[in-house]
């Protein structure tokens, strides 16, 4: 379950421990933001695949779409807004539980905190490995190149006609001085 997610991701690898056939899949140049920072992502191919939510007396089976995407993974797929949605469910982030109506009362789908402790522990493996990885160093080259040189900026700057300097603070010795407009209109 993700809060944020305005999408359903699958990895390939869960489709292909799934055993789904490829020819399934189709093509997509949708792409989507969040995942690599200032960089869009694209999915691979997306996928319509039936999802069975169920307890042992009741179910409840729609049609969902998936953006496929090539990414390292720690979990089988992300179910996003649309799969709420979809089916109508509520989810109890405290709890972990996922909530809906089925056809013979509330279907409640949940797990045990270990296991998403431990979900979280190898994301943040995942996280380390890349943040260590050479696609960061050159992430970060490529954001130093597109800042802006703030001297340069500074420099640039040259105040406009009818402004005066004064004094920041009137009772140093230091001399800082600010330029105020002059020709500011009072409303």
């Amino acid at each position: 379950m993700d809060r944020g997610s305005g999408l359903n991701i699958m990895y390939t690898k869960t489709l292909d421990e799934m055993g789904v056939d490829q020819t399934r899949l189709c093509p997509t140049q949708a792409p989507f933001h969040g995942i690599v920072p200032r960089k869009r992502a694209m999915p691979l191919e997306q996928i319509d695949l039936p999802v069975n939510f169920k307890d042992q007396f009741n179910y409840r089976t729609e049609t969902l779409t998936f953006e496929v995407v090539g990414f390292p993974r720690t979990f089988h797929t992300i179910l996003g807004h649309p799969c709420y949605m979809k089916f109508m469910a509520i989810p109890n982030y405290t709890y972990l539980k996922l909530k809906m109506l089925g056809p013979h009362g509330v279907i409640t789908v949940g797990t045990f905190f270990q296991q998403a402790y431990e979900c979280e522990v190898e994301c943040c493996g995942h996280a380390a490995a890349i943040v260590a990885s050479e696609e960061l160093t050159a992430l970060r080259e490529e954001v130093t190149k597109e800042a802006p040189d703030a001297k340069k900026l500074t420099e640039s700057f040259k105040p406009t006609k009818g402004s005066k300097d004064v004094l920041i603070d009137p009772n140093s010795s230091k001399g800082k001085m600010v330029g105020i407009g002059t020709t500011l209109s009072f409303k």
